[in-house]
């Protein structure tokens, strides 16, 4: 049996079953798709769920993947065993109605055996014990003794999960000879005993089970393979727990490296080591798929995760930002194979650090707090910590409440929980609280709340944009019986046109006039007890309270509105039609100007879909949907299949917003009669603004046009400065990168003859280290590749070369570090010694022993970091 390494063993995988007409994907997102079932992928199969319930067409009906899986239900056992673990890789390869059992089977004997060369006489399979056709073909096809054949009962070899596809299994296990066994004669797969180890688990999904529990054949039976990666890798390395697996090993080395320890001292060392081995990989690859430690969610389990192993290496006499320096042993060790690490690790550092910062502010003090309870509670002869004392730390020092017991565990403590979470939800009641009255009186004074209840306004603006009505009450600082030309003053009618902002809406402008007065309307927005307040200018005469007035909105600018809030309706259902069910409205603000609009979306949206999401709105317009708004109860609104804005909350009776038969959404904001008033729909940009949040402004109407005037203005501004006409502008343009991409190129070559004049000059300036000839060289506004081709051309020459070239170019330093395979066998890695180089100069990088690049920022320090070099060998 051959030795792999982990990536290797991946990539091996990846290749086989591409070979095999698979097609083959990156890992998903740890971030669920379309699926509100899951916080965080947790299996190899999750991110193909659509595809096995036939909802959704595979690329191929053969698919491989090696998916990125988070497991929390074991968090408090990672670290304390050495086989737990929070992120593992799942190896899979699937068949949607394709290939079954004896090409599951096949293809994965020929895999283990022929690329992984694992010797036959170890390979034990299992079957369910009534599958007589898995059985046959292990017997008859593959030639496995009877005897090596373990029929299974259905708790170790049937997958189901409730209603839906089921089906037995098969699986693969390796025996790890008789040391790890319980001696018994009989052992076998399915003991107890350590001796044979599962590896890959293969499912034949072929019955679809009914609610009466009869299991019905699947007239498209499917395979779902698992593997998981870093248990094979035990398997091929022939260790014992995933700690030592290479790319682990590599990030535990790195962690007591760091902490000055050594592995293997203590229980309690070690499981401070592996915890901040574990979670320092689990994070990093969290924080670059989009999640953001907070307290919900999958956000909270990246917070949890962070805050444990912030603590341990608390406990193994580590300061600082740790596991932000540890992010480096992460990227090296996978980010060859997840390209997305190295293109986010500036974010990913930012992410993590400020989160440790926010953590090291109030961790001594929680510790402290935490340690007075413990004795408290010990002095008492009690064993359990209040909800309260649990919360506070929660509240006002940022413990999760899992690292609470956690420590509480370490004292044979443990917490009311209960107590916990009543305090947990007074805290939310509070929180809710203090929001609606922020949002109710926004702009308004104290006066203005202080207003008698029997004080309410009626809205009718939805029918009239003009009316007549009583002024029931003028506020400034407190309430008036007056007020004059001049003042700023908030009025409230008895009835009004005008809008009140709510739910993302604008409220309206306008005016305001009676009998030798008037006022101009600034702002509309809600108060308590259904009050409407307007902040007025008043320009002329004087307004007293019990005048009647008459109100008139500004029609053109509310029109501008209703425009933009229309849209974001059909906007809303386009973007669920085009990018999934997923997509849910995270936020609106509609104005006269444009729309904003933020859905739940983990990725950005290609050009070429938001060009499709923009022109089926347009279609919609120009078909000229009725828009029809009606009051139901709320059940019968949801019956009829009216969109909610989750988290909201609804009285009995809500208003039902139909676009023909499109869109039925529930809201409260104003709209057109049909969808044709819009005009025109253009998209104006598309951005991420949160974790899992996407934001797509755009507007409508005289504004479309407004900007299609500009976008000709420039192009005609372009036009003259290339000196064509405005319809040749792009030939013109391709013709000058043209022109300019091989002025670039002579340029380059002009460089590569300058830095390889003087070859021989170079390598007579090497120094031999350690049987390594060792050069390093720097150079000014140099191309990194120019300097990767003349570190090929050293190499070359050099019988044990290893060569770091440093380029200054304005206020930063790029540093290229290149060894030969006879350096690297000597000891040298370029990775490793790039990274000690650049700190020198303020910054930092690595990658691999024989190729690393990193970047500085102090150029007065690349003499001294380069003389860094020697001073490594030496």
């Amino acid at each position: 049996m051959k030795s792999m390494g982990l990536n290797e063993i991946r990539s091996a995988f990846l290749k086989f079953y591409e070979s095999k007409d698979h097609y083959v994907t990156a890992s998903y997102s740890l971030v669920p798709q379309g699926d509100k079932s899951l916080l965080l992928v947790n299996a190899g199969m999750q991110p193909l769920k659509n595809y096995f319930m036939g909802t959704e067409v595979p690329p191929k009906p053969r698919m491989a993947t090696c998916q990125k899986c988070i497991r929390t239900g074991d968090i408090e056992n990672v670290g304390i065993t050495a086989r737990h673990a929070t992120f593992f890789e799942m190896l899979g390869n699937f068949s949607f109605g394709d290939y079954f059992k004896r090409g599951s089977i096949e293809f994965g004997w020929e895999f283990i055996t022929e690329v992984l060369e694992l010797p036959i006489e170890k390979l034990w399979p299992s079957v369910y014990y009534e599958d007589e056709d898995a059985f046959e073909i292990w017997r008859d096809v593959i030639g496995i003794p009877e005897e090596r054949i373990t029929r299974l009962g259905k708790e170790d070899n049937f997958w189901e999960i409730g209603t839906g596809p089921c089906g037995p299994c098969s699986e693969i296990y390796f025996d790890r000879g008789e040391a790890y066994g319980c001696g018994s004669p009989d052992c076998k797969p399915g003991c107890e005993c350590d001796r044979f180890l599962e590896f890959w688990n293969h499912v034949f999904t072929q019955y679809d089970k009914d609610d009466a529990g009869v299991y019905h054949p699947l007239a498209k039976p499917n395979i779902d393979t698992g593997m998981g990666l870093e248990r094979i890798a035990c398997i091929m390395q022939d260790v014992d727990t995933i700690f030592e697996v290479d790319t682990i090993q590599s990030i535990l080395s790195a962690v007591v490296e760091k902490a000055g320890v050594k592995y293997g001292e203590t229980r309690k060392q070690d499981t401070s080591i592996r915890i901040i081995t574990d979670h320092v990989k689990a994070i990093t690859f969290m924080v670059a798929d989009g999640i953001m430690p907070n307290n919900e969610g999958r956000g909270y389990v990246l917070r949890r995760l962070l805050r444990r192993a912030a603590r341990h290496a608390r406990l193994l006499g580590m300061s600082g930002n740790v596991l932000t320096e540890l992010v480096d042993a992460v990227l090296e060790s996978y980010g060859p194979s997840y390209n997305n690490l190295i293109e986010k690790e500036a974010y990913i550092k930012k992410v993590i650090e400020n989160e440790e910062m926010r953590f090291q502010m109030t961790i001594d003090q929680g510790l402290s707090i935490l340690n007075e309870a413990i004795d408290r509670v010990k002095d008492n002869g009690e064993t359990v910590l209040s909800g309260e004392d649990a919360f506070k730390l929660y509240d006002t020092y940022g413990f999760p409440l899992e690292l609470t017991k956690e420590i509480l565990e370490e004292q044979q403590l443990s917490v009311d929980e209960e107590a916990f979470n009543t305090e947990m939800a007074k805290q939310k009641e509070r929180a809710r609280t203090a929001r609606g009255a922020g949002e109710d009186l926004g702009w308004t004074t104290d006066a203005l709340s202080e207003l008698p209840k029997t004080i309410t306004s009626k809205f009718i603006g939805y029918d009239y944009f003009k009316s007549t009505g009583e002024v029931l009450a003028i506020v400034e600082t407190q309430q008036l019986e007056s007020a004059v030309a001049g003042m700023d003053v908030i009025i409230v009618l008895d009835q009004t046109p005008f809008y009140p902002e709510g739910g993302g809406q604008i409220g309206d402008v306008g005016i305001i006039s009676g009998d030798d007065f008037k006022a101009e309307v600034l702002e509309t927005t809600k108060g308590k007890n259904g009050v409407i307040a307007h902040r007025v200018h008043i320009t002329e005469g004087i307004v007293t309270s019990g005048q009647q007035v008459t109100a008139s909105v500004n029609k053109i600018k509310r029109m501008a509105t209703a425009r933009n809030h229309s849209m974001t309706h059909i906007l809303h259902k386009t973007l669920r039609d085009a990018l999934g069910e997923h997509v849910e409205q995270a936020g609106s603000y509609v104005t006269p100007e444009r729309l904003r609009f933020d859905f739940s979306h983990f990725e950005a949206i290609p050009h070429e879909v938001l060009l499709k999401i923009e022109k089926t709105v347009n279609a919609k317009i120009f078909e000229a949907l009725p828009i029809i708004t009606a009051e139901m109860g709320i059940d019968e609104a949801r019956q009829k299949g009216a969109m909610a804005l989750f988290g909201e909350k609804y009285g009995k009776t809500v208003r039902v917003v139909t676009m023909g038969d499109y869109s039925i959404e529930l809201c409260g904001g104003t709209h057109l009669k049909d969808t044709s008033e819009a005009g025109m729909f253009k998209i104006v940009s598309e951005a991420g603004v949160a974790a899992g949040v996407r934001r797509i402004e755009a507007i409508t109407g005289e504004n479309v046009y407004k900007y299609l005037t500009e976008i000709d203005e420039k192009m005609q501004q372009v036009a003259d400065i290339l000196k064509a006409n405005a319809s040749d502008v792009i030939v013109k343009a391709e013709a000058i990168v043209s022109e300019m991409k091989q002025v670039q190129r002579e340029n380059e070559h002009l460089k590569q003859k300058l830095v390889t004049s003087d070859i021989d000059g170079l390598i007579a300036n090497a120094k031999v280290l350690k049987g390594v000839e060792i050069l390093t060289a720097k150079f000014e506004g140099m191309d990194t590749q120019v300097l990767r081709n003349l570190g090929d051309q050293l190499l070359g020459k050099l019988s044990c070369g290893f060569v770091v070239f440093a380029n200054v170019e304005s206020e930063k330093v790029t540093f290229v570090a290149m060894a030969s395979d006879d350096a690297v066998k000597a000891g040298a890695h370029a990775g490793n010694i790039i990274r000690e180089v650049a700190k020198i100069a303020g910054g930092g990088g690595g990658g691999k022993p024989n190729m690393a690049q990193a970047g500085g920022k102090n150029p007065a320090k690349v003499d001294e970091a380069l003389e860094k070099v020697y001073a490594l060998f030496e």
